[in-house]
């Protein structure tokens, strides 16, 4: 990140981050939700699930940037936010909703915020471009994956699907934004729709990336 910032600027800079994260954090808590309802779980286990999907990324992010305690325990409005969408979603979801197109378009919403945030938090605390852009792709399927997991569903980011591309996509457009010195806003706008815009996509058209295929077994000769 660059060093010659103006109070003024950094303050705009921190205010953008934290707009970016409770954003983040309510899109993919509302995921979550939905995926919580889909899989028929009561109001616990629906705000466990919101919870999980949206603080997970951020959580790592700031545990390996230095940065503690962690934003989505050290403030309560993270919290709020999470427990807010999965309320909105169980208390007035519809029973006759179809969830996949919901789920996937809120969970490229969620990745595409964090994807921007994670890599300019990243910068922010003197994380090198390489890493930076690693870091906000982290940030981008950390949620995904604990909500997955918490369900005992294959995470996206394991299926061939362009999903940690896609982050990863957003957070570098970040790290070149800011190694080009472009103004902060209008770089993180590019970013997300770079990083929506892709995992949308690929959803769409199919795209994946190569999945490995398992030998057959040789049943004459009762090879397992």
């Amino acid at each position: 990140m660059n060093t010659a910032l103006s109070p003024e600027i950094a303050q705009r800079l921190r205010d953008l981050l934290l707009v970016l994260d409770l954003l983040g954090t309510f899109v993919f808590a509302i995921s979550g939700a939905m995926l919580g309802v889909q899989r028929s779980l009561d109001l616990f286990g629906v705000l466990v699930l919101s919870f999980a999907a949206s603080v997970a990324g951020g959580i790592g992010r700031d545990l390996l940037i230095g940065s503690v305690p962690p934003a989505a325990i050290g403030d309560w409005r993270y919290f709020a936010a999470a427990m807010a969408a999965g309320l909105t979603i169980f208390f007035w979801h519809s029973p006759a909703t179809r969830w996949r197109v919901p789920i996937l378009i809120f969970d490229a919403g969620g990745l595409a915020l964090f994807a921007v945030s994670g890599a300019q938090k990243a910068l922010a605390f003197g994380a090198t471009p390489l890493m930076a852009a690693l870091l906000g792709m982290l940030t981008g399927i950390g949620g995904g994956i604990a909500r997955d997991l918490l369900v005992a569903r294959t995470p996206a980011v394991l299926r061939g699907e362009l999903y940690a591309v896609a982050a990863l996509s957003g957070a570098t457009v970040v790290v070149i934004g800011d190694l080009l010195s472009w103004p902060v806003i209008p770089a993180a706008i590019a970013a997300a729709g770079t990083c929506f815009g892709l995992r949308l996509l690929a959803i769409r058209r199919g795209w994946s990336l190569p999945v490995a295929q398992p030998e057959p077994r040789d049943k004459e000769h009762g090879a397992d």
